[in-house]
This record gives structure tokens, C-alpha cells and sequence, in this order.
């Protein structure tokens, strides 16, 4: 067709950056994970860190931050997530599949990971494991992991990408 642009499609290289992201959030986020929970159950009060953090053990049976964590489906709610989580992490692979900037990849990686590693929590805990507690006075941001990290990150860095202004390449 005279007019149209041939669809741009990335390297084995580039996807392999996206996909090496996905797996070293999930292995930070489940090694870390392993360690804190049973270091958690030894410690049930937590343990201060630094004036300013704790680790603390925290099941979040919601989303973010705990939003909808009720009994709003009963055990279904776990098993709804957990598909839900894996369905936007199917849905994200195809954009990175197609991702022709870096940010674009990386912020993928960082979300699909993060989505995965708290969707094996469901499965394995039946809630989110959470124990990055840090506070200020007496101001406490909700306690998180790091899959939350990786998916606050990474959606940070897809609105960065919305908004930076792309570079065209060049069709030599």
C-alpha cells in the first residue's frame, strides 16, 4: 500500500531484555519473599531496621495497598485476582512483544514481574506477602513488597514513555 509504514517489530534482543526483567523481578521478589516470611514468623512484631523502616509481615488479601481485601467474593476473590493478574501479565506481553523503546520494555518487565510475583502469592499463601514497612513520625506508607516496587516502577516509567518524546528510526 502506498503511504503505510511496514510494521516495526523488535529484536530477539530486545524482547529477551523484557522477558530478562520479568524473571529477575520475579526471582528478587520470590527469594526475598521465602526468606522474610519464615524470618517474619520468627518475629511476629517485626524488626526495626532504621528509625524510619521496618520489616513487618502483612498478608494483603486485596489490591493495592489492601483496597478491596473484605471477603468481597469469599475464597473466590483469591482465585479472581490470581486469573485477573495473569490475564493483564498475557495482555502486557503482547505490548512488550511490540515495544520499540527501552522505557517501554523495561516498564513492561517491571509490571509483568511484579503482577506475576504477587499472583504466585495468592496461589501459594492465598494473599500477598507485604513487609517493607517505612514511616515518617507517625505517618506509615502501607506496608509493601517488591513486586509492588516493581509494578509502582514500572507503571511510572509507562507514563514517562507516554509522555518523553519518541525518537523516529531511521529506515535505512
Amino acid at each position: 500500500m502506498a503511504g503505510s509504514s511496514p510494521a516495526m517489530t523488535i529484536s530477539q534482543g530486545e524482547l529477551r531484555f523484557g522477558l530478562m526483567v520479568v524473571a529477575v523481578v520475579l526471582v528478587l521478589d520470590q527469594a526475598s519473599k521465602f526468606v522474610l516470611v519464615d524470618l517474619m514468623r520468627a518475629n511476629p512484631g517485626g524488626l526495626e531496621i532504621a528509625p524510619f523502616f521496618n520489616l513487618v509481615q502483612v498478608w494483603n488479601r486485596g489490591v493495592s495497598f489492601g483496597m478491596l481485601g473484605g471477603e468481597w467474593f469469599g475464597d473466590n476473590q483469591r482465585w479472581i485476582l490470581v486469573v485477573l493478574s495473569i490475564a493483564v501479565s498475557v495482555l502486557l506481553g503482547f505490548w512488550l512483544r511490540k515495544a520499540e523503546r527501552g522505557i517501554d520494555r523495561l516498564a513492561l518487565g517491571l509490571v509483568i514481574g511484579g503482577a506475576l510475583g504477587n499472583a504466585i502469592d495468592r496461589v501459594v499463601y492465598g494473599a500477598v506477602a507485604d513487609f517493607f514497612d517505612f514511616h515518617l513520625g507517625g505517618w506509615h506508607w502501607p506496608a509493601f513488597n517488591i513486586a509492588d516496587a516493581a509494578i509502582t516502577c514500572g507503571a511510572v516509567g509507562l507514563i514517562l514513555g507516554a509522555i518523553l518524546p519518541t525518537r523516529s528510526r531511521s529506515l535505512e
